[in-house]
């Protein structure tokens, strides 16, 4: 689902990229429309950057992203599938079992990249 990302995306994006100039994509010169796929296509340099990238979120960013994971509007599609399961286990470990279930959940039945 195509999106305009919100002030608070932004602000998240930051707190995941600080490198990050604006929000349009190098490569395809569109606008970013998720959070967590350039995050991990565009600025990760490998899993235990992208993890230390998550763990700079409080609960109240990481209950955000779950939020808006569950209700479609961010993309889990084209993230890296390594970068999917720490993802999973960051929520099973700081918000929820049951949050982790459900995000791995939605990863796995959207299936696939989605632009």
């Amino acid at each position: 689902m195509a999106r305009t990302l919100s002030d608070r995306d932004i602000e998240i994006m930051k707190k995941l990229a600080p490198e990050c100039a604006d929000t349009t994509c190098s490569g395809s010169g569109l606008y970013f429309q998720s959070i967590l796929p350039p995050v991990s296509n565009h600025f990760s340099l490998d899993d235990e950057d992208f993890e230390d990238r998550l763990k700079r979120l409080d609960i109240f960013d990481l209950r955000y992203l779950s939020e808006v994971i569950l209700d479609g509007s961010e993309s889990l599609g084209c993230i890296q599938p390594e970068h999917a399961e720490i993802l999973f286990r960051l929520f099973r470990e700081r918000v929820s079992e049951d949050v982790g279930a459900k995000v791995r959940e939605h990863y796995e039945e959207a299936g696939g990249c989605h632009h």
